[in-house]
């Protein structure tokens, strides 16, 4: 396959050069019959004079020499570090001193496939890429806030099918009684990504209501004094719950719905769900679903505090919100 830029194919060429060798065209007409410049022509037809019709063929555009590339050490500790951690290339870079696009290019270069398409538990490539939708982010913090939940499954005593896999518990699937599922209520700040989460038993009016107040609270706490809006997908809870409408017109926001079907438009939260998939809720094999309950808050604090954000540039949620109380101090 030619170059992408390459106005002619082999085929065109070999005409080029029979055109001026064989029925003595001039180089300057026979490259205006091609469509190609002078200059062009005679770089053709000094490939065929040194190497015959295998010099019309095509050549890689790589130097013979890369002085500058990263050394190869340097990229055994990068891919390395991606296959122990299992993070992106901000996190790497981060962690070994590198720039980020450094690490990138490595990774690609290495064809190590994007952490959206590996399982959590395993690294495992399990689905294809896809490209992502335009992004958008509000000034300041409080501006709009991202709330939804996540419907887990709960997690047996003694672990479930990650800890034992599926063959030693689906004989037993019609013996033992239902577990049934943990419902987690997250709250995202779509500035500062600043987040919050509770695991609830349910996801009713009164216990949407709850969290949307003490969520409110939290942020005040982490210097978001005011939540202007608050977007929601359209639940029932959420559009017809008359206990958590008075939330939040006693926090003082304006309740934001998404457009059905699209949960894109609530995508910071959406997101947020995910990395609390991976790097919580599947990241480890608990052996108790309190175990995992456990878990979420030491996690929770390290997300907020350490975890580092690419859409921040690589620093926590909390450094926008510090920045922000610095700014009023």
């Amino acid at each position: 396959m030619p170059h992408a830029n390459a106005r002619l194919t082999v085929r065109g060429r070999l005409l080029l050069v029979r055109r001026v060798r064989e029925q003595g065209w001039a180089v300057a007409h026979a490259a205006k019959a091609m469509g190609i410049s002078r200059q062009c022509a005679h770089r053709w037809l000094a490939r065929y004079d040194q190497h015959g019709v295998a010099g019309l063929g095509e050549r890689s555009s790589r130097p013979h020499s890369t002085p500058r590339r990263t050394p190869p050490q340097v990229e055994e500790q990068i891919l390395a570090c991606r296959d122990q951690h299992r993070r992106g290339q901000d996190w790497i870079a981060g962690e070994l001193g590198l720039a980020p696009r450094t690490v990138g290019r490595v990774l690609r270069r290495a064809g190590v496939p994007h952490l959206s398409c590996l399982d959590p538990m395993t690294g495992e490539v399990i689905r294809s890429s896809k490209a992502t939708a335009v992004r958008y982010e509000r000034e300041r913090p409080g501006e709009l806030v991202h709330v939804d939940v996540k419907k887990l499954g709960k997690i047996p005593d003694g672990g479930g099918w990650r800890a034992h896999g599926r063959a030693a518990t689906v004989a037993h699937r019609h013996k033992a009684a239902r577990v049934g599922y943990d419902y987690v209520h997250s709250m995202v700040d779509d500035h500062s990504r600043l987040a919050y989460s509770e695991i609830h038993d349910d996801e009713k009016v009164d216990t949407c209501a709850g969290f949307l107040t003490r969520a409110a609270a939290h942020c005040a706490d982490h210097g978001i004094p005011r939540i202007e809006r608050v977007m929601t997908d359209n639940a029932f809870a959420y559009r017809h719950g008359r206990a958590f409408v008075d939330a939040v017109a006693a926090i003082g926001a304006v309740q934001k719905f998404i457009k059905p079907h699209c949960p894109w438009q609530n995508g910071k939260v959406e997101r947020f769900n995910r990395t609390l998939q991976t790097e919580w809720a599947y990241r480890y094999v608990f052996t108790s679903n309190q175990a995992r309950r456990d878990a979420l808050a030491p996690w929770l604090n390290s997300y907020n505090t350490e975890r580092r954000h690419s859409a921040l540039g690589g620093l926590p949620p909390t450094s926008r919100v510090t920045n922000l109380m610095a700014e009023y101090t």
